[in-house]
């Protein structure tokens, strides 16, 4: 059987495909105005830190897509697509959040220099089961409820939803446009800031050079798939091989107990040691109709 993960065509990518995500964001004016939907704010201008975001080395292990951010006052975003729950978002945040303070605070600077900083996590599921589109998370004093203070938080937006109520209309047209990515969506919004961000997804999909990137960023892909198949079917050979000498083991252990238990019965004690020998086992085997085939682990 073919070690092949499917790959899409380029022209069908949505925008929560990591490769087009990350392709879309790296723009810095596509990437402020869909900061300010995705967190309701004014910003004026970002920096995109593109070293973070598409990486087609060789070398990399693991193959990042992450966008990374500066507003004109430094505070640090890193926004992320999540298409798949794969139960470690709390966790993965918290990680993501210790990586942005570490990178944005060089050798001997003061600790009051760390910037507010924000993980936003766009997922096409729900990611805590109670229907919103957004969930924000800031630490808090579990006894009275005060901020504090530390200028960080974690937002988990949910294309999914189902609180359209409590929720601008322009952050729910822009998940529905993550999973459908298309003129017909854009069209049925009537929405001016996603037909913007549209317009840099539709230049990308007719842009050769992005294309080829995407074949090799897929290539990369397929290999780190085939090499995790290859590492999760090797690695199961071996504990099942494991498993199966173990249980072997404990097969012969229990027939020789019950050998042992039938030469006691027929006064025939003095056989015990011969047990030993392998023809002997398999003709008393044979004799009290235990299979043979357990002999081999003993």
């Amino acid at each position: 059987m073919a070690l092949k993960k499917p790959i899409k065509k380029f022209q069908d990518l949505n925008l929560s495909d990591a490769y087009l995500f990350a392709a879309t964001l790296e723009d810095a004016e596509t990437c402020r105005i869909t900061l300010e939907i995705l967190l309701g704010i004014k910003v004026d201008s970002v920096t995109v830190h593109a070293e973070h975001t598409i990486l087609f080395n060789r070398d990399y292990r693991s193959i990042r897509l992450d966008i990374y951010l500066q507003d004109e006052a430094y505070n640090s975003y890193n926004v992320e697509m999540q298409v798949e729950n794969e139960g470690n978002l709390p966790k993965r945040s918290r990680y993501h959040q210790a990586e942005m303070d570490v990178i944005s605070m060089p050798p001997g600077s003061s600790f009051n220099d760390l910037r507010p900083n924000y993980v936003v996590f766009i997922c096409c599921f729900d990611p805590f089961g109670d229907g919103l589109y957004r969930y924000t998370f800031t630490n808090r004093c579990a006894e009275t409820g005060s901020e504090l203070g530390d200028g960080t938080a974690k937002i988990f937006l949910n294309t999914r939803g189902t609180n359209a109520e409590n929720i601008p209309t322009e952050l729910i047209h822009f998940l529905e446009y993550v999973e459908n990515s298309t003129e017909e969506c854009v069209a049925k919004q009537d929405d001016y800031v996603i037909r913007r961000i549209h317009q840099r997804v539709t230049s990308i999909k007719e842009n050769r050079r992005w294309e080829q990137k995407y074949m090799r960023f897929e290539e990369l892909l397929q290999k780190e798939y085939k090499e995790g198949l290859r590492a999760g079917h090797d690695e199961g050979l071996q504990e099942g091989l494991r498993a199966g000498h173990n249980e072997g083991l404990q097969e012969g252990l229990q027939t020789m107990l019950l050998l042992t238990q039938k030469l006691l019965e027929n006064g025939e004690a003095d056989k015990i040691p011969l047990l030993s020998n392998n023809d002997f086992l398999k003709e008393l085997c044979n004799k009290y109709g235990i299979s043979s085939e357990v002999t081999q682990h003993i």
